[in-house]
């Protein structure tokens, strides 16, 4: 299939939009808009997002980028799962050849037990797995435990707190050539802001940081979403990813990127 043929159609039918580099997407906390009913047994909430953008003419580029997350609240628990890939290739004019831009996966499980089905305090256990040889390490992984916390300022405003102790290992990459895993201890803060705006729209404020002994990761995001139906919402997002430290100093240290995303709930 000739893809860069089929330009029009699948930019405008995916609407994703300028993504400049490989940036996290939404992977903190929970983005639930109300607290479910904890007395009622439900199966998982999952929702799969996608975007493609091809471009064509002077610079022939094909972007792909999709995330599928995964959350359950039923009495004392809370799950959220979430895979991230994202994927860019670039066409050589002078060669034809093509060579990829950017290629990330990320991965993040985090379970949440609260103290009472009511209660608003709660112990988390977080996990995340990223590779991204773009970045400056070949792939980052995190462990973190801790105390949470939400806080409901009205019927359509909430915020999540989380802080607790971690561990984290990387491998680096240097002028191309990886390096030895390193390892170290961090402390993991994290928040969440969701505000309802309307029955059919929301905005989402997300941070993380994991402060360690020589690097400090943390990530960002603002993202505005608005249904087109009852299972379909188009998200727009600016989101960052930032390393304080990096062994190679050829790499920039914060990476972002600006999307308009399709969000299918199922």
């Amino acid at each position: 299939m000739d893809f860069k043929k089929t330009l029009p159609a699948l930019a405008i039918f995916a609407c994703l939009g300028m993504p400049s580099a490989y940036a996290q997407a939404s992977i903190f906390m929970y983005d639930d808009a109300n607290d479910l009913d904890t007395e009622e047994k439900k199966d998982w909430d999952a929702s799969a997002e996608l975007g493609l953008l091809f471009t064509s003419g002077n610079t022939e580029t094909e972007t792909f980028k999709t995330k599928l997350s995964a959350a359950r609240d039923y009495e004392n628990w809370r799950h959220k799962g979430i895979i991230d890939y994202y994927r860019s290739e670039q066409e050589d004019q002078g060669t034809g050849e093509s060579f990829t831009t950017g290629d990330r996966l990320f991965m993040s499980a985090q379970s949440n037990y609260k103290f009472s089905p009511e209660s608003r305090s709660s112990l988390f256990v977080f996990g995340s797995y990223e590779e991204d040889k773009f970045s400056g390490y070949d792939y980052q992984g995190t462990v973190a435990v801790g105390y949470g916390a939400r806080y409901r300022y009205s019927p359509a405003l909430f915020a999540d707190y989380e802080v607790g102790p971690g561990y984290s290992v990387n491998k680096p990459i240097v002028n191309g050539v990886v390096q030895e895993q390193e390892s170290s201890g961090i402390l993991r803060v994290a928040g969440n802001l969701v505000w309802e705006i309307t029955e059919t729209s929301k905005f989402n404020a997300l941070a993380s940081s994991e402060v360690g002994q020589d690097n400090t990761k943390s990530r960002a995001e603002l993202s505005i979403s608005a249904n087109v139906n009852s299972s379909l919402a188009l998200k727009f997002s600016v989101a960052a990813n930032h390393n304080s430290f990096l062994e190679d100093s050829t790499k920039e240290k914060l990476d972002t990127e600006t999307a308009v995303t399709l969000v299918y709930s199922f």
